[in-house]
């Protein structure tokens, strides 16, 4: 009962079983946002499989670089891309540029520590990362002005070409014996073993992704909800107004809590607001305890990654939209069928939202 055996394998065991149940959908409804879900929940499978490898048998340098690979730059970006895909043509992309922003300003902030700790970050990598990410995040900002349709598309080619990036790096740069680290207190894998180069590379991915998995689920809630508006933005000036609607969108999500509360308790509530709501649960706690994991606090590394694919796995479950049907996956075979015109149920006509056909 080892917990850095259990709990991967449970994290990677329901990860394939999300992976196959999504992909099931997007094989039925040809949806982006539901390919690039399976995708990221394959990467969750897999990441959490090498932990429970390397918890099971001992671990090796091919399997503690293909952990590095998968978990650091491959999971959360994939969900969040998925999010930011099923909020195209919103103004979701403002968000994501912000975020993307803030990554590579934590990236350079990270390049201190690095350096106080003797190990420092080459100034061309510095100039690097801070160049593609800020310069992307005004791309994202300018598509999102002139033509949200390609926020998506946009945000998973700058995807794509990092993780290219990453991937050649991740895979030849030289670790020192005996080619893996863990924390000894713990046995969880760190990523210390690994240039701080290379490591400088991760938060675009972590932290854009997993804001955009948080926050679209948040977003979406909203969205849902019965809203009470005592605040309204119609500004157009550039910048202000962006910012005036984000408050906005803060200030009257507060105000409309007491509004779905009554719903809920009459059972007039859209299930898709409780489900966004878990789903942005599930986003948080893991990209919480990985940054514990960066800063040395290791022992709950393990927990948040199960906690968090079991509150999404519940929360795409606890939507009738989504899973309207249950069926044997790849098949015609319906094992349930739920009642989408149950009070509260009906499927609101709109393209967003987490959950959304």
């Amino acid at each position: 009962m080892n917990p850095n055996v259990v709990l991967p394998f449970l994290s990677s065991t329901l990860s394939f079983v999300f992976a196959v149940m999504v992909g099931d959908q997007w094989i039925r409804r040809r949806q982006p946002y539901q390919l690039v879900w399976t995708i990221g929940l394959l990467w969750y499978g897999i990441s959490a499989g090498t932990e429970f490898l390397g918890g099971l048998v001992g671990w090796s340098e091919p399997l503690y670089r293909a952990w590095y690979l998968i978990g650091a730059f491959g999971v959360a970006a994939y969900l969040g891309l998925g999010t930011i895909f099923l909020l195209n043509k919103t103004r979701f992309g403002y968000f994501v540029a912000f975020s993307l922003f803030l990554a590579g300003l934590f990236s350079w902030l990270t390049t201190i520590k690095y350096a106080d700790a003797g190990d420092p970050v080459s100034g061309g990598m510095t100039l690097a990362v801070l160049g593609y990410t800020w310069g992307g995040a005004l791309l994202l900002v300018l598509v999102t002005m002139f033509n949200r349709r390609w926020v998506a598309p946009v945000s998973a080619a700058l995807l794509v070409v990092a993780s290219v990036v990453a991937t050649i790096l991740t895979l030849t740069v030289a670790l020192p014996a005996p080619g893996f680290a863990l924390d000894p207190a713990t046995s969880v894998p760190v990523g210390a073993a690994f240039p701080s180069d290379l490591r400088i590379l991760t938060p675009p991915f972590n932290i854009t992704g997993a804001f955009a998995l948080v926050f679209g689920a948040a977003y979406s809630t909203y969205i849902f909800m019965p809203k009470v508006r005592v605040m309204r933005v119609t500004t157009s000036i550039p910048v202000v107004g962006q910012i005036g609607r984000a408050v906005a969108v803060v200030v009257n999500f507060f105000a409309s809590i007491p509004s779905a509360a009554q719903a809920l308790v009459t059972g007039r509530l859209n299930s898709r607001v409780p489900a966004t709501l878990l789903i942005a649960i599930g986003g948080f706690i893991p990209g919480w305890t990985s940054g514990l994991n960066r800063f040395g606090v290791t022992w709950s590394f393990f927990l948040g990654e199960f906690l968090g694919v079991l509150f999404i796995f519940l929360g795409f479950l606890v939507s009738i939209e989504v899973f309207s049907d249950i069926r044997l996956p790849f098949t015609h075979v319906i094992l349930l069928r739920r009642d989408r015109t149950a009070p509260g149920r009906e499927v609101p006509v709109t393209s967003g939202g987490a959950g959304a056909d």
